[in-house]
């Protein structure tokens, strides 16, 4: 294993605050909506952001990225772009939730409009989205009965919850509740969401007063994630860079990178980027949802595509009795679940992921959480280099993302994935453990299973 280097940073940026001009044209590239929508089932506002006034400047003091140098491997350069540095979420999930509450701010200025964002989440957005309200509502931008917040978590996500002003006031959280639910399948929580939304926001309106946001919608966070590329060009620009450059995230519907390539276009439509310099990108997966992988390798996403593997008794692992590089060698199970951030199964933006990989170059890997563990000791003296500092015990680790990828980074050049000089940038979109933050108390939190409990609960009903 190569040594790390000093850790330099690059550049620092404020994502949402410090490039208007490019942010506004990836509006006008990227939004087809030009007017609010004001269906009560399909609600969206418009894109204006508030005044950029002190208020808001420190609404979104803490959209902050870094981009550090951490080390060389194997003749690749490895850099992180540091996406973590909000203390309420330590994840880049920060970003889109401050830019749509933002918008919401605008919106509720503007009209006079009451707003309830509903958000289904594995967490990190849903922690987001409740941190961002939090912040509006403490900078004086809004009052607590304008903008609240519903986010809807599998059972199984419950670890990573945080508590926070919107949960230990017992008003904000009747206004904010956080909702858990007790179905067998995570990914379920959307389909509950947007039932909700199809059948009960006209009553939410109507009996309620308050317009009912469901902003899953892609576009709601590709415009946030289009400032990654600017601040590339500001800190590290691959005009005229000596090697070629892959960007490697971990991934369940690849969000964040699809966002960083409709910057690039941002930036080649405005000729300050070439498009033959756009870096490729590595997905990283696990084996619990392998579906974008197995996607850009084979054009569907059945589990039978993946190989297969047998238990070796003496080591009480499973390995891969083929020789496929994009998957784990060995693992403790063929489908374990790494990291419950994700649960996407069949994501509908696999053909866009797909295309840009073919056109731009790229892979993908899916990593196990045995893999993960061989290489911890090395993943921690490399991420501390760049301040981001893994637990000793990794028991301690309640978001494995940024792990994940710097261990699918490395097993791709290994296995002669990556072409020979490629620098790698890894995008830490998260990285917390048990010190981070104080548990969402469960007793807080409401059951649901159905859209009728979300109603029961949001109407304030009893049966």
């Amino acid at each position: 294993m190569d040594s790390p280097v000093n850790g330099a940073i690059l550049g620092t940026a404020n994502l949402i605050l410090d490039y208007p001009d490019l942010t506004r044209q990836s509006i006008a590239l990227h939004v087809k909506q030009s007017e609010a929508v004001l269906d009560p089932e399909n609600f969206s506002p418009r894109f204006p952001l508030p005044a950029m006034d002190d208020a808001f400047r420190e609404f979104t003091s803490v959209a902050t990225a870094e981009w550090k140098v951490i080390g060389e491997y194997k003749g690749h350069r490895l850099t992180l772009l540091d996406l973590m540095g909000n203390p309420g979420t330590n994840t880049t999930k920060t970003f889109p939730s401050l830019l749509i509450v933002a918008r919401a701010v605008a919106h509720i200025r503007e009209t006079g409009d009451r707003l309830m964002l509903l958000t289904p989440t594995s967490a990190n957005k849903g922690v987001a989205l409740r941190d961002a309200v939090w912040r509006a509502i403490s900078c004086g931008l809004v009052e607590p009965e304008q903008l609240r917040v519903v986010t809807i978590a599998p059972r199984s996500c419950r670890n990573k919850l945080r508590a926070s002003p919107l949960s230990r006031d017992p008003e904000l959280l009747r206004l904010n509740p956080l909702l858990l639910y007790s179905g067998e399948n995570p990914e379920d929580v959307k389909a509950v969401g947007r039932a909700f939304a199809t059948s009960y926001a006209g009553r939410l309106r109507k009996e309620r007063d308050v317009t009912l946001w469901y902003s899953l919608d892609l576009v709601n966070y590709l415009v946030a994630d289009t400032s990654r590329a600017f601040f590339e060009h500001a800190v590290s620009p691959t005009d005229g860079s000596d090697a070629p450059r892959w960007h490697v995230h971990s991934v369940s519907s690849a969000f964040g990178l699809l966002g960083y390539h409709a910057g690039r276009e941002v930036l080649e439509n405005a000729g300050l980027a070439r498009p033959e310099t756009r870096p490729g990108s590595l997905l990283v997966q696990h084996l619990g949802t392998p579906d974008m992988v197995l996607n850009l390798l084979h054009g569907d996403s059945s589990p039978s595509l993946l190989p297969e593997y047998s238990w070796d008794p003496e080591s009480g692992l499973h390995h891969q009795t083929g020789n496929d590089p994009h998957f784990p060698l060995t693992t403790f199970h063929p489908r374990e679940n790494l990291e419950s951030t994700f649960y996407t199964s069949r994501p509908a933006t696999s053909p866009s992921m797909n295309g840009i990989i073919s056109r731009h170059g790229g892979e993908g890997i899916v990593v196990s959480l045995a893999e993960v563990l061989d290489r911890y000791p090395f993943l921690r003296t490399w991420l501390d280099v760049a301040s981001v500092p893994l637990p000793a015990d990794f028991r301690k680790l309640r978001e494995w993302s940024t792990a994940m990828a710097l261990t699918g980074a490395l097993n791709a050049i290994d296995r002669g994935l990556v072409p020979a000089g490629r620098e790698m940038v890894i995008h830490g979109s998260g990285t917390y453990t048990d010190d981070h933050f104080d548990p969402f108390d469960a007793h807080s939190a409401k059951t649901i299973e159905t859209a009728e409990d979300v109603a029961d609960i949001l109407l304030e009903r009893t049966r």
